[in-house]
């Protein structure tokens, strides 16, 4: 785990505390709530490629990104990978070994410099027993979770290729619904084919195709989706007529 570098929020700037003030799961605490949630908060900064935490490690903090981007990964014993989650600015993580005292479920790593606000378990789940609709905001969290890793699973098993790179897209669009305008995903060709469980070369061949019919922007460290409705209509209707 990071080690504290800033100590408490005391005397941050209001922009990083309304990382969690803005935050769905916080947005309706009282303000003498919130104060007390601040007042557990630590800060630290990590470089990129920084780990945060590793799969079996015990679940000790609750984490929330100020700025870049955490991945939640895991990897097999011949060194292959799997990314779960892109966690982004103004997101939590790291709350399902938080809340049943187990340990973590997978790794988790800066993938760019980060800046996180880190809260104890020892004072977080006090803290969540004196405030029932917040306990409730977590089980929505964490069927949110759910939801997410069964859709992942539903795409390898099922989809072919067009299939599961659409469906990755549109779900990584997602966390931009208040600003549609906005649908730049900072992730690498290589993050995404591990992602979809495919290899690098067939990611940017697709892309590629995709590219030229205007679908989608290729960027260095980013896709931009232009036409999120035709990656819709093809993970509606078969992949058939979204590869070469």
């Amino acid at each position: 785990m990071p080690q504290d570098k800033t100590g408490e929020t005391r005397g941050f700037s209001t922009s990083k505390l309304s990382v969690l003030r803005k935050h769905p799961y916080f947005v309706d605490l009282e303000p003498e709530a919130f104060e007390q949630l601040c007042r557990y908060a630590k800060h630290t900064t990590l470089k990129r490629g920084a780990a945060i935490f590793s799969k079996g490690d015990p679940g000790t903090s609750l984490f929330a990104v100020i700025s870049g981007t955490v991945k939640i990964s895991i990897s097999s014993p011949d060194g292959r990978n799997a990314i779960l989650n892109l966690i982004e600015a103004g997101e939590i993580f790291g709350e399902i070994a938080v809340l049943d005292a187990g340990s973590r479920t997978a790794d988790a790593t800066a993938n760019s410099n980060c800046e996180l606000f880190i809260i104890d378990r020892r004072e977080f789940i006090p803290f969540v027993r004196s405030q029932p609709a917040l306990a409730m905001k977590f089980i929505e969290l964490l069927c949110g979770r759910l939801r997410w890793t069964s859709d992942q699973v539903e795409q390898v098993i099922l989809q072919d290729l067009p299939g599961r790179l659409a469906s990755a897209l549109l779900r990584l669009t997602e966390k931009h619904k208040p600003e549609p305008q906005s649908r730049v995903i900072a992730i690498t060709q290589q993050e995404i084919s591990e992602m979809v469980g495919m290899t690098r070369e067939s990611i940017n061949k697709q892309l590629r195709v995709w590219a030229t019919r205007g679908w989608v922007r290729l960027e260095h460290g980013a896709i931009v989706v232009l036409k999120p409705e035709e990656l819709q209509t093809l993970v509606d209707s078969g992949s058939e007529n979204g590869s070469e």
